[in-house]
C-alpha cells in the first residue's frame, strides 16, 4: 500500500510540473509571436514608440494621398463639329477615286461629335491643363465637371500641339488643386499614381511605377520626353493626373501604347516641368514661342551610313534635306553633314536635336558642331522665331 501511494504521489507531482512549466512556454511563445505595433509592457523609451503605418503585404499606403488629390481632377468635355459631304458616294473610296469629290454638287453638312477626357485643375481660381487631343481642332463647347458635380463651361486660353497640352479656364475660385512637383527629380521603379475618366467613370485611380523616363520617338507628339509608367491608362485618361508618393503632380497623362486599344502597361505622361512651362508660355502669350533653324530634314544615323561617310561614331542625325532659305543652310550646313553636337551638348537622336533648337533663346546664336567629308566643321547659326500655328479661343 505505501508503495502504491508513493507511486501516486510522484505522478501527480510530475502532473502538476508538466502543467506549469507548459504554461511558462505557451506564455514565452504569446511574447515571442506579439502583433508588430503592439506596445511592450517594459523596455526602454525608444521600444515604446509606436510603429509606422504600413500597407497591406508591406505595400505603401496611398490612401491619403489619394484622398488628397483626386479632387483636382476633372472630367472634360468637348463639342466638336466636322464637315462630311451630303454625296451618298462620299464614303466610298472607288467612287472618289474615278469621280473625285463632288461636294460642290452635293454640299456638305455638319456633324458633331463628342470628346471626352481628363483634365487637372493647377490653380484655385480656375485653371485646367489638359491634352490638346481632348480638346480637338474644332471644338465649338468645352464642358468641364468637377468632382464637387458641378458643370462649368470652360474657356480656351491655348493649346500646344507640339505637347499636346492645351490649357482651360473655368470662372470658380476657391478651387481643390494638386501642388506642383519636379519631374526632373523622378527614378525609374518610382510608385506614382494615374488619377482620370476612363471610360466615364469619374475619379479612377491606378497605381504604378515609373518605367522610363525621357521617351521619345514614340509618334505621340512633335516635341516628345515623355515620362512612361505602367500605372493603368485607358481611353479617357487622357489629361488626367500623374501623381507621385508626396501627393505633388509629376505629369499629365497623355497616350497608351496598345494593339488593342486597351490597357497593356505602357503609359506615358508628359513631365510636369514641361507642362509647367508650356502653361505659363500660354497664359502669357497666348503660344509657345519656340526657337528654329529653319526647315532642315534629318534622319538617324546608321553604322552603314556613319562608315559611308567617314564619321568615326555613330552618334549624331544626318541631314538629308534643306530649305535654302534656313538659317542652318545660310550659315554654312548642307545636306550630307552629321550634326554631333548642339550648344555643347552631344546629339544623340532626332528627337533630342528637335528638343534642343526648340528650347534655344530666340535671338541668340547656335553652335553646331558636324562632320563633314570626315572632318570636324563648327558652324554659327542664328536662332529664329517659330512660326506658330494660330489658336482658336472661346
Amino acid at each position: 500500500m505505501k508503495r502504491f501511494l508513493f507511486a501516486v504521489f510522484a505522478i501527480s507531482i510530475g502532473f502538476f510540473a508538466g502543467l506549469v512549466f507548459t504554461g511558462r512556454l505557451q506564455t514565452s511563445l504569446t511574447g515571442e509571436a506579439a502583433p508588430a505595433g503592439a506596445e511592450p509592457r517594459g523596455g526602454d523609451q525608444a521600444a515604446q514608440m509606436p510603429a509606422q503605418p504600413r500597407g497591406v503585404a508591406g505595400l505603401p499606403d496611398f490612401t491619403g494621398i489619394a484622398a488628397q488629390t483626386v479632387g483636382a481632377v476633372a472630367n472634360i468635355s468637348s463639342q466638336q463639329v466636322s464637315r462630311a459631304p451630303n454625296s451618298p458616294f462620299g464614303n466610298d473610296p472607288f467612287y472618289r477615286y474615278f469621280f473625285g469629290d463632288d461636294s460642290e454638287m452635293f454640299g456638305w453638312r455638319e456633324q458633331r461629335g463628342t470628346s471626352l477626357g481628363s483634365g487637372v485643375v493647377v490653380s484655385s481660381d480656375g485653371y485646367i491643363l489638359t491634352n490638346n487631343h481632348v480638346v480637338g481642332d474644332n471644338m465649338v463647347e468645352i464642358t468641364v465637371s468637377l468632382a464637387d458635380k458641378r458643370e462649368l463651361r470652360a474657356t480656351l486660353v491655348g493649346t500646344d500641339p507640339w505637347t499636346d497640352i492645351a490649357l482651360l479656364k473655368i470662372d470658380a475660385t476657391g478651387l481643390p488643386v494638386v501642388p506642383w512637383g519636379d519631374s526632373s527629380k523622378l527614378r525609374v521603379a518610382e510608385w506614382v499614381l494615374a488619377i482620370g475618366n476612363p471610360f466615364q467613370l469619374n475619379q479612377t485611380v491606378t497605381l504604378g511605377i515609373v518605367s522610363a523616363l525621357g521617351r521619345a520617338n514614340v509618334g505621340v507628339a512633335a516635341y516628345e520626353d515623355f515620362i512612361q509608367t505602367d500605372a493603368a491608362i485607358n481611353p479617357g485618361n487622357s489629361g488626367g493626373a500623374l501623381i507621385n508618393g508626396r501627393g505633388e503632380l509629376v505629369g499629365i497623362n497623355t497616350a497608351i501604347y496598345s494593339q488593342n486599344g486597351g490597357y497593356q502597361g505602357v503609359g506615358f505622361a508628359v513631365p510636369s516641368n514641361l507642362a509647367r512651362k508650356v502653361m505659363n508660355e500660354l497664359i502669357k502669350y497666348g503660344e509657345v514661342r519656340r526657337g528654329t533653324l529653319g526647315y532642315f530634314a534629318v534622319s538617324p544615323l546608321t553604322t552603314r551610313v556613319a562608315e559611308q561617310l567617314n564619321v568615326p561614331s555613330e552618334k549624331g542625325v544626318l541631314v538629308s534635306d534643306m530649305n535654302r532659305n534656313a538659317t542652318a543652310y545660310q550659315a554654312g550646313i548642307r545636306p550630307g553633314d552629321v550634326i554631333i553636337s548642339f550648344n555643347g551638348k552631344d546629339v544623340i537622336d532626332t528627337s533630342q536635336l528637335l528638343r534642343l533648337i526648340a528650347d534655344a533663346p530666340i535671338g541668340s546664336t547656335a553652335t553646331v558642331v558636324a562632320y563633314r567629308e570626315g572632318r570636324k566643321a563648327e558652324f554659327r547659326v542664328p536662332v529664329v522665331a517659330m512660326r506658330a500655328r494660330p489658336t482658336r479661343r472661346q
